[in-house]
């Protein structure tokens, strides 16, 4: 069976190597390829691979070399014939053969002539499958013979007259070139009216004075010998007429109204019309029913000569050309016939067939007129050769039928006619050869993607091989509906994309055997430039720069190239290329041009141009500053199940370098539109290799920051899904504790639909008993957060643990935690409760601990309830609100503060679990002691007169004890704010109202008042007031530490009297206010503080708090200076200090709490008022002033 293989023409990847392969045109057959393996046991006929041209015109004056050279299996002899007749080298001295090859040196340098070798030679190239025989080759010396020797006489011409300068050159080989030139080797100028023919001569429309010169010359150049030679000069005289007589044109050549031309086909067709007239012709061309071919037409010599290129039979036909000056035109025409020397059809082709097969040699030629067509076979005519029976001729073809060994020949095919002749050879070789595969096993193919890509596979063997491709290891064949399967083996895959990407197999098989090979396949991404150059107007003296950001295959290495105007860049400094850019400064007029980025890999290269304008300068506006624009053209790569490379393009950086890319990711499947953060880069990545969990349907997003801002987020790039997994984490919080007494709730937190790594998301829960020997209970449950064990005994420590699985599986061993089922309220009361009292206002509480058994739950602590049954002091039984303290942990006392001094006190203890209380124990009571009182309730001043105050008061509302008496204290103030003595009075514990005589009148007083009980005296409340009847005043209480309290005035506006004082003493008033205001400005200060202490009573002290002795009192306000003549608070009440401890201070509830071990939480004492130092008050003397500023 054979196979017809048709070549192809394709485009080779950069960098591949192609095979040297030859393949036949039109016949079943297939030529040996030139494989040095191959052909190392392969035999094959001759093959002429290179000959002298037929032609060959050699130089006399150097050695002869006619060249002959063959291929063949084995390497074939070589043997020439010279005019027909055998050239037996071995006679001629002069005459080698070149070793290897059948090239004959000549030597002629040393003696001999060329002429004696002219002649006809054939070379024959022989082994044993047959000769193969070259062209005949005819050489000839080349010759540049001289002049003939004439004289040339003068030329003289009047004014207009036609001229031919006649140059008639020796008979040259080759033909030799012709120009004219002067004596000084100037070429002679020529126009219209002056030119060059065909043949040489020079013609003249019509001469002109200026024509006029001695040394009109004609050279002949000699090419092959390097030769030029000069014909004598040639005068001519041109004598100006006083008129010339205009005339129409006339042919100078070709002669007559008609001529003929004959040309070769593929030559160049020439055509000349020159004419003579005055004024000088013009000169047209046209072609009779026809048009002159337009891309083969030249005309030449000022269009007198017209050119066809390449010239067929179908430009055969008449040609006219018209000569045409003002009085009139004339035509010739030129029929011309081009005949054609033959030429190939089909010309044969070796044939390489196995033993048994069928095969044709075709040789068809064509030519005007048509040519003969013989054959031989092994350099001798077919007529006379063996016979074969084979083959057998049928006019330009020879068929062979079941072919043997002995059919190995070299057919020669002549096809000849009168204008030349075309020989070829053709072997037929007979072999019985396996597949074979040319292609270099392994081979590489690196393509860009969307472009075709070409896959060898030159196969050689005998018969002609079948060719299948697959792909993969275990891949099928594939087909034509993706793939074009070339004839010559290689397959085509038209638009290559990134999944054809992998290892194809090339198997060849014939009925000998079968020969497989694998290439490789790499698709690459197209290379980009995804920031072009842009048109830019720039002032001169600035700096321009163009960007150029490519993006390629992050395999392949790509550079950039800038050219301007096609052309190299300037060699100048102020020219910079950097990475992404070329950054022109100092701009100047000659910048100005077109400038391309151009990018390369060994792949692919693409560019992008812009044009550069430079302008005079203009003032520059301020650069703007933003934040960013958006990052684009992003792109994942690199995608594995865990990891995938996501590239960027950053956006402009709005004249603020970028600091850092933010990338964040979307979960389609099971959050979408929620995007989270992913990772963070520097400024100058642009590439970054994230790590991703299974089962998530990824989108990334890009932010760039710099130092205004963050941008908006790019698009989205590409979704990224990748594969389910088992999942890699278990979930949280675990916990176990039971609702019911006989349940387990275990509780867990979920993982969220990113964490399970998987569809069909579910949880084992497993449980066993702490201290049995019971093994797991395990029960799957849906995606849930609890399950409920039921009918578990009453608070017993469970073992635990929940691990999550999905379709793919388990994920890792979840760790154990403990738990207990539920809870139960406590079966036993604490016992023996203890109540120590320490002070009148703190107790202290002892019991004993409850079994842990009877607790039935977690320990949360043990809880006091106590209340105020009965005062002591009232004797009347009344109920309160209970109040509660709660100490944590196994704690067996506790402290109670807060308590009432002077009151009966009840309480009892619980033991509490998680579930709640348990019973009470038995109540206790117990009793406070005395303490001090609190200040009285109220202090009133009424009934002021001119030497007596009454005070009236109410009882304090905590006397905390049975009141012994209360004290009095008192002194004057005088106008100058100093105290005077101070005056103590005891006071029954009934009274409520006391009246003080002898007073001194119009005299401001201050009252300290305080009751006492069998402890000691309590807080005190002061008081001040005048004894004159223009002013008295009740100060609200102070139950504070002692600040002094302003005066407050009676309303006496409506009383007569005071309405002619207050105009006696404005006038004063303003006065003092002008004094107070200069002093005021100067810092002038009152030195009423220092005349208080001065007078302070040492017998008013606070009591310390841990004995009831007197300690030191600190005014808060002394270094305050004085406001409108008062130091008194504005708001006239006196401030009581804070307690220093409170219920919230020793325990947990409602009124505060204990530390672990019951201890306070700070100190604990009885709230107790400090009394100010004598003295710290203010006082005002009476006076006008006084009186008004109530009103200030």
């Amino acid at each position: 069976m054979q196979l017809k293989i048709m070549p192809k023409k394709k485009r080779l990847s950069a960098g591949r190597v192609p095979l040297i392969l030859f393949l036949c045109q039109t016949i079943s057959a297939l030529e040996v390829p030139l494989d040095p393996k191959l052909l190392e046991d392969l035999v094959q006929p001759p093959t002429i691979t290179h000959q002298s041209p037929k032609d060959y015109i050699i130089d006399p004056r150097e050695n002869i070399v006619i060249q002959c050279e063959a291929k063949g299996k084995p390497p074939p002899s070589f043997s020439w014939t010279r005019n027909g007749t055998h050239f037996d080298i071995d006679k001629d001295p002069l005459v080698t053969m070149k070793p290897d090859s059948g090239t004959l040196i000549i030597n002629i340098m040393s003696e001999g002539k060329a002429e004696t070798y002219e002649g006809v030679y054939q070379c024959t190239a022989r082994n044993e499958r047959g000769a193969a025989i070259s062209n005949n080759i005819v050489i000839r010396p080349s010759r540049s013979p001289l002049w003939t020797k004439e004289k040339l006489e003068p030329i003289t011409l009047q004014n207009g007259q036609p001229l031919v300068l006649p140059c008639r050159p020796p008979i040259g080989l080759p033909p030799a070139i012709i120009f004219w030139m002067d004596n000084s080797f100037q070429r002679l100028p020529q126009s219209e009216r002056v030119s060059q023919g065909l043949n040489g001569d020079l013609y003249f429309s019509n001469v002109l004075p200026e024509d006029t010169r001695e040394d009109y010359i004609c050279y002949a150049r000699f090419n092959h010998t390097q030769t030029i030679q000069q014909k004598q000069p040639i005068s001519l005289k041109v004598i100006s007429a006083k008129s010339s007589r205009e005339r129409p044109p006339t042919f100078l050549t070709p002669e007559g109204n008609a001529s003929h031309k004959e040309e070769l086909r593929g030559n160049v067709l020439s055509l000349e019309c020159i004419a003579e007239g005055l004024p000088t012709p013009l000169i047209y061309w046209i072609k009779e029913d026809g048009t002159l071919p337009t891309n083969r037409t030249v005309y030449r010599n000022f269009q007198k000569t017209l050119q066809i290129i390449q010239v067929s039979e179908a430009d055969s036909g008449n040609y006219q050309c018209i000569a045409k000056n003002a009085l009139g035109a004339i035509h010739h025409t030129i029929s011309v016939t081009v005949k054609a020397a033959p030429y190939w059809i089909m010309a044969p082709q070796n044939l390489v067939l196995s033993p048994g097969e069928d095969g044709t040699l075709i040789c068809r030629a064509n030519g005007n007129p048509k040519p003969r067509i013989s054959w031989l076979t092994n350099g001798v005519p077919i007529e006379i050769a063996p016979d074969d029976p084979s083959r057998r001729i049928d006019g330009d073809t020879i068929i062979f039928s079941n072919v043997q060994e002995r059919s190995s020949a070299v057919y020669q095919c002549n096809a000849s006619n009168e204008y030349g002749y075309l020989l070829a050879n053709a072997f037929v070789n007979v072999l019985a050869e396996p597949p074979r595969i040319l292609t270099s096993a392994n081979t590489l193919y690196q393509v860009i993607a969307n472009r075709p890509a070409f896959l060898d596979c030159a196969f050689f063997g005998s018969p002609l091989p079948t060719i299948e491709w697959f792909k993969g290891a275990k891949g099928s064949a594939l087909h034509e509906d993706i793939y074009v399967f070339h004839e010559n083996g290689t397959l085509e895959i038209p638009v290559a994309q990134k999944d054809n990407t992998g290892t194809y197999t090339c198997v060849a098989r014939n009925k000998l055997g079968t020969a497989k090979n694998e290439v490789h396949v790499e698709v690459k991404d197209p290379t980009r430039i995804i920031e072009q150059p842009e048109y830019a107007v720039v002032q001169r003296g600035s700096t321009v720069s163009f960007e150029c950001r490519v993006k390629h295959d992050h395999t392949l290495i790509a550079t950039v190239t800038w050219l301007k105007d096609n052309g190299e860049l300037p060699n100048d400094e102020r020219f910079t290329v950097a990475k992404d850019h070329l950054v022109v400064t100092d701009v100047r007029d000659d910048d100005g041009g077109t400038y391309t980025c151009v990018a390369n890999t060994t792949l692919d290269d693409v560019s992008a141009s812009a044009v550069l304008s430079v302008v005079a300068p203009t003032p520059t506006p301020a650069p703007i500053y933003d934040v960013p624009n958006p990052p684009f053209d992003l792109e994942l790569t690199s995608q594995l199940d865990t990891s995938v490379q996501l590239s960027w393009t950053p956006g402009d950086d709005n004249n603020s370098p970028i600091t850092k890319f933010i990338i964040e990711y979307e979960d389609a499947m099971h959050e979408a539109g929620l995007w989270h953060h992913q990772a963070e880069v520097s400024g100058t990545q642009t590439t970054a290799q994230l790590k991703l969990s299974p089962y998530v349907n990824y989108s990334f997003r890009v932010m760039a920051e710099n130092s205004i801002g963050r941008s908006l987020p790019s698009e989205a790039s590409e979704q990224y899904q990748t594969k389910a997994a088992e999942p890699d984490k278990n979930p949280t919080a675990v916990e176990g504790l039971g609702s019911e007494p006989d349940n387990l709730v275990i509780t867990w937190k979920p993982l969220n639909g990113f964490e399970s790594n998987g569809p069909g998301l579910q949880y084992k829960v497993s449980w066993r008993q702490k201290d049995g020997d019971d093994e797991w209970t395990s029960v799957v449950v849906a995606n849930v957060s609890k399950y409920i064990v039921s009918g578990t005994p009453t608070f017993v420590p469970y073992l635990i643990k929940v691990q999550a699985l999905n379709v793919v599986g388990f994920a890792p061993e979840p760790a154990v935690v403990m738990g207990h089922s539920g809870e139960d309220l406590p079966m036993v009361a604490p016992g023996n409760v203890r109540v120590n009292v320490v002070n009148s206002t703190l107790a202290e509480v002892h019991w004993d601990p409850v079994p842990l058994k009877s607790i039935r739950g977690h320990l949360q602590g043990y809880r006091i309830y106590y209340w105020k049954a009965q005062s002591s002091s009232q004797r009347n039984r009344r109920h309160i609100e209970k109040k509660i303290l709660t100490f944590q942990g196994s704690k067996t006392h506790g402290m109670l503060p807060g308590l009432e001094p002077f009151s009966h006190y009840t309480l009892n203890v619980r033991v509490v679990n998680g579930k709640g209380e348990g019973p009470a124990s038995p109540d206790r009571a117990f009793s406070t002691p005395e303490g001090v009182p609190s200040a009285p309730s109220s202090l009133k001043i009424v009934n002021p007169t001119l030497d007596s105050l009454t005070l009236e008061w109410d009882p304090p509302s905590h006397p905390n004890g049975l009141l012994t008496e209360y004290t009095l204290k008192y002194q004057p103030i005088n106008s100058t704010h100093e105290l005077g003595p101070l005056i103590d009075l005891k006071i029954p514990a009934n009274k409520t109202r006391w009246t003080l005589k002898n007073l001194n009148f119009s005299t401001r007083y201050k009252f300290y008042f305080y009751a006492q009980t069998s402890v000691g005296p309590g807080s005190q409340i002061t008081e001040e007031a005048v004894t004159t009847v223009d002013e008295a005043g009740i100060l609200p209480p102070d139950v504070g530490a002692g600040k002094a309290m302003a005066s407050r005035q009676v309303d006496i506006a409506t009383q007569g009297w005071f309405i002619g004082l207050m105009c006696a003493v404005a006038l004063l008033i303003l006065i003092l206010l002008i004094v107070c205001f200069i002093r005021r400005n100067k810092g002038g200060k009152y030195p009423v503080k220092e005349k208080e202490d001065a007078h302070a009573d040492p017998e008013i002290q606070p009591m310390k708090e841990d004995d009831g002795t007197f300690g030191e009192y600190s005014d808060a306000e002394d270094h305050k200076p004085l406001k409108k003549g008062s130091r008194t608070p504005s708001d006239r009440t006196v401030k009581k200090e804070d307690s220093d401890d409170s219920l919230v201070d020793y325990g947990e509830g409602v009124n505060g709490q204990f530390n672990e071990d019951g201890s306070f939480i700070g100190q604990y004492s009885g709230k107790k008022e400090k009394e100010p130092a004598e003295g710290n008050e203010s006082s005002e003397a009476p006076s006008p002033v006084n009186a008004m500023n109530s009103f200030v």
